[in-house]
């Protein structure tokens, strides 16, 4: 039997890789010049959400349990006011920061669960932290899609269930549950 505590971090970490996977879906149609599109003046672009996502997650995540999640290297500003990056240095930023993540939450234990950690010095279980982010890299990667959707237009390759396909995918799901390989 699993525990509960190997239950929630398996599920922690297939999220986490479930919002990846949706940002280098969308990352597969845009050309390098969308990467700096922006909508306005007050809206970020995707180089400005990748590289804010690797400042939070090499902060966050980069000695997890034993430092707190707001590094004194990190210049979150820079993160919206940076010079632009080609394509290749901001997936490579975006690789970087998905493996440090992925790296701290697969060497947690069921016992590190309830320790307190802290981000900008504000004391939280590894619970709590790790809950935390699940809201927050989800957010921007909800953006990426959107600014991809935009750019692509009629262009774009859905990345979950095509208009008008609901009950197609509901029946190959429930034959799929029925009737397992």
């Amino acid at each position: 039997m699993t525990s509960l505590g190997a239950t929630y971090l398996d599920s922690a970490i297939r999220r986490f890789m479930s919002y990846k996977t949706l940002g280098d879906r969308t990352f597969a149609q845009l050309e390098e010049k969308d990467f700096h599109y922006a909508p306005d003046n007050e809206s970020n672009s995707i180089s400005v959400i990748i590289r804010h996502l690797h400042g939070n997650m090499l902060s966050r995540w980069t000695n997890f349990l034993t430092e707190d999640g707001e590094k004194p290297g990190r210049n979150r500003d820079t993160e919206f006011t940076a010079p632009p990056l080609g394509k290749e240095a901001l997936i490579a930023r975006w690789e970087e920061g998905w493996t440090c993540l992925l790296a701290a939450l697969r060497s947690l234990r069921e016992e590190d669960l309830l320790k307190t950690i802290t981000i900008r010095h504000e004391p939280l279980t590894v619970i709590d932290a790790i809950n935390r982010q699940l809201a927050h890299y989800p957010h921007h990667v909800g953006q990426i899609v959107y600014i991809g959707k935009m750019i692509r237009s009629d262009k774009w390759q859905s990345l979950s269930i095509p208009r008008g396909a609901s009950d197609d995918v509901n029946r190959q799901m429930k034959e799929l549950h029925d009737h397992p390989r």
